[in-house]
């Protein structure tokens, strides 16, 4: 079971910025899906058109698909302009009613087809999620093998953490090996295999090991070899600059009724594994409750049931339509963001988006997190922690933050930022190069 990619990487120096011809396309479930992966495709696109490649496409799902999806979505005005020269395409699906299943994936694999043959020079395809993106990928380059015409091309693949988190680990607990094998063999097959963290890949790597206790497989070895780390790319700017944007920030403030310095934030998907239930019960037994507002920022799966577990609470603010203009303002402006994540069948943190936004963020604002699965890699430790699902444990570090001063909020604050200054867009494209030449060196 020797997989080898099917298109080799020949001149590595074309993806250094040296005026010769790039592409870039990539293929995930963007705007207007809330999720950190879709800021990320955002990101690594504009790094892209900043180091100078001539073609940047993201290609991901029509609008009328998302919006019969259980996807939490974005409020279409509320979505921030791509910059100039970033193209996002949604190709309707392809076949009638009598096609059941796979009408987006050949539609979106056909998009591709299409703009490689448009395309000169080397082009990077590169898919957020394996499942399904890492089949469509693949699916586009093997058709210019099988018709013999040349593309230069590279295939970088991230793993996310529910690839494995919730397609391998649910086919493995099903006993559908096969299943698995499948997701795993597609991973190995692209040019680039990444994760998004240390942690991401150790999942990675336990479910090789099952699937080759189970099939007599080698996945756990070659994963291991092949398989290298990229951080979730940012626009650290977006956030950096916000202390020298005090109008805008209070223009957020004014709008939202709130003021600096004068409210617990939570700001991320509302889902069972973020631990919106947890903030809420430490909040009311802490010394901050009352004193400052707990304000709830986003929708999910479980949004009605946080705010049912709220109740009638005047000191609970919840808001599902923040923008992404507002949000780096009211992660400047908090008093401390607190995002009590912790493991769940579903979801699992493989790192920490949102922390590592909000460190970048400034302010005064310290993070109150856990150390569930990738987090520690978004924090450096530059925060404070208390154990997953330990909600005692959360009102006591909420309690210690009300008792820091001033300057010692500011002082862990300001290594926070400093830190989070990693995972700046165009670090993380300098890094899939350096992975990109560490490949064909090999």
């Amino acid at each position: 079971m020797n997989i080898t990619p099917r298109f080799n990487i020949h001149n590595i120096n074309d993806f250094e910025n040296n005026g010769q011809v790039r592409n870039l396309i990539i293929i995930v479930r963007a705007d207007p899906i809330i999720c950190g992966h879709s800021t990320e495709a955002r990101n690594l696109a504009e790094a892209a058109k900043d180091a100078g490649y001539e073609n940047v496409h993201i290609v991901s799902y029509p609008l009328d698909v998302l919006e019969k999806s259980s996807l939490p979505l974005k409020p279409l005005d509320s979505i921030q302009p791509y910059t100039r020269g970033i193209q996002v395409d949604r190709p309707n699906p392809i076949g009638g009613y009598k096609v059941l299943d796979g009408r987006l994936s050949y539609a979106i694999s056909g998009h591709i087809v299409d703009l490689l043959h448009r395309f000169s020079g080397k082009t990077a395809i590169m898919d957020l999620y394996l499942v399904p993106h890492g089949q469509m990928a693949l699916n586009a380059v093997q058709s210019f093998e099988q018709t013999g015409v040349f593309k230069d091309i590279v295939t970088i693949a991230e793993a996310v953490g529910s690839d494995i988190t919730n397609v391998v680990k649910n086919a493995v607990h099903e006993n559908r090996f096969g299943a698995a094998q499948l997701v795993l063999s597609n991973y190995l097959q692209h040019d680039i295999p990444v994760a998004v963290s240390e942690y991401t890949k150790e999942l990675i790597l336990e479910a090789g090991n099952q699937v080759d206790a189970a099939l007599g497989t080698n996945f756990e070895r070659r994963l291991a070899e092949k398989v290298g780390i990229s951080y979730p790319a940012i626009n650290t700017i977006d956030y950096t600059s916000l202390d020298e944007r005090s109008e805008e920030i209070d223009a957020v403030l004014e709008k939202r009724g709130l003021d600096r310095d004068e409210y617990v934030l939570f700001l991320s998907r509302i889902a069972p594994a973020k631990g919106v239930d947890d903030l809420i019960h430490a909040y009311k037994a802490s010394d901050l409750y009352q004193k400052k507002k707990l304000v709830i920022c986003g929708t999910g799966p479980a949004l009605e049931s946080m705010k049912e577990l709220a109740g009638a609470d005047d000191s609970i603010i919840f808001y599902n339509d923040i923008s992404d203009k507002e949000k780096g303002p009211l992660m400047n402006a908090c008093y401390t963001y607190a995002l009590p994540s912790k493991p769940h069948p579903e979801f699992v943190e493989t790192f920490g988006i949102a922390i590592a936004e909000k460190m970048l963020a400034g302010g005064l604002g310290v993070v109150v997190t856990t150390r569930t699965g990738g987090i520690p890699e978004a924090t450096g430790g530059n925060c404070l922690e208390h154990e997953a699902g330990d909600v005692e444990g959360l009102t006591q570090q909420l309690n210690v933050v009300s008792v820091m001063s001033e300057s010692e909020r500011a002082e862990l604050a300001s290594r926070a930022q400093n830190f989070a200054l990693r995972f700046d867009k165009g670090q993380v494209l300098a890094n899939l190069t350096r992975l990109t030449m560490a490949q064909e060196a090999a």
